[in-house]
């Protein structure tokens, strides 16, 4: 199923690397897995499903990285996401709550600013639609799930451009 989206490549924003003292940066991240899909080819839900089977996604988000047999999806046994779970927000609701995750630990430094405005805000202002992936619950988490004390999961759309993104801004 993986055809439906290519993946183009990933970046990833360690908070560690722009801290001055290392017991500031919370050991906050993010990462983002960019993809590209035919622009008229599939709805939304269509879209998230094919994100949901993509092996790219099939990522524990602890260290590992992405484990094409994986069972596990961030903090989340991957066989319980559905597309169904991902709610459409706005643009200005996905931005409050990415700086709502930010702002508690310092006053950011220039370079961390300039790249979480490119790799993350900038493509929050180009996307079309903005699904965030709602919190599961106990029961979707896995054995070891808890590792994550915040997990934001956002999954841009730019039909335009024929991009989807995937966003996700967390700590362990």
């Amino acid at each position: 199923m993986d055809n439906r989206l290519a993946h183009e490549g990933s970046s990833f924003i360690n908070f560690r690397h722009y801290a001055s003292d290392p017991k500031e940066h919370g050991y906050r991240w993010v990462d983002i897995k960019q993809f590209r899909f035919p622009a008229a080819s599939m709805d939304d839900t269509e879209l998230l499903d094919a994100l949901i089977e993509h092996r790219q996604f099939r990522d524990d988000y602890a260290g590992g990285g992405v484990l094409p047999e994986g069972t596990r999806h961030g903090p989340y046994w991957l066989r319980l996401i559905t597309p169904g779970l991902y709610a459409l927000v706005s643009q200005k609701r996905a931005v409050q709550i990415v700086q709502e995750w930010v702002e508690p630990l310092w006053d950011a430094p220039t370079e961390l600013e300039t790249n979480l405005q490119r790799e993350v805000f900038d493509r929050l202002a180009a996307a079309g639609g903005i699904y965030y992936l709602s919190e599961l619950g106990d029961e979707a988490t896995h054995d070891w799930g808890r590792v994550h004390e915040h997990f934001h999961e956002f999954v841009l759309i730019n039909r335009a451009a024929g991009q989807l993104a995937l966003v996700v801004a967390a700590d362990d």
